[in-house]
């Protein structure tokens, strides 16, 4: 795979922060980085990472699976919603924003609006139970979060779109 110049760039500033026998540390930089780049992980850039890391092309789509911020192939969308439901969220109201966010969106699970702006997802935990229920808009974390205040957060990345 023949990457922009720019990811390219990106991907040799990356992996020099690693030493060589650590190269498969700079996996999840790296696919975190192409993913808003390119827009998702295709194939051709697994094959390209695990390549560049010394690691089979199996282990990178393990990575991809496990992590919930990582999308292959379909691309999310430009603002990217996460509703929390794991326990401390579903005990505060995390499914019911859930609900709240399908509803209003018109998206289910890893549904993408039909203009690409956002797109929706039901996680397991985003790692702020002490601050539940929380949701995380692209790499925003926004905690305690009310119906009204999902409302108002929705509202405004129609209006920055």
């Amino acid at each position: 795979m023949t990457l922009p110049p720019e990811l390219e760039a990106k991907f040799s500033e990356i992996l020099g922060k690693y030493p060589p026998q650590h190269k498969r540390s700079a996996l999840v930089p790296l696919l975190l980085y192409s993913q808003d780049y390119l827009g998702k992980i295709t194939q051709e850039l697994v094959h390209e990472v695990a390549k560049r890391t010394g690691v089979f092309p199996v282990q990178v789509e393990e990575v991809i699976t496990y992590y919930s911020m990582l999308h292959s192939p379909k691309p999310m969308g430009k603002y990217h919603v996460q509703v929390c439901t794991n326990v401390s969220c579903q005990l505060t109201g995390g499914m019911e924003l859930y609900d709240h966010a399908c509803k209003k969106l018109g998206l289910g699970h890893k549904e993408v609006s039909s203009d690409g702006v956002i797109s929706l997802e039901e996680v397991e935990c985003i790692g702020a139970c002490s601050w539940a229920p929380a949701i995380q808009i692209n790499y925003d974390f926004h905690h305690n979060v009310t119906p009204e205040k999902l409302d108002e957060l929705l509202d405004n990345l129609r209006k920055v779109q």
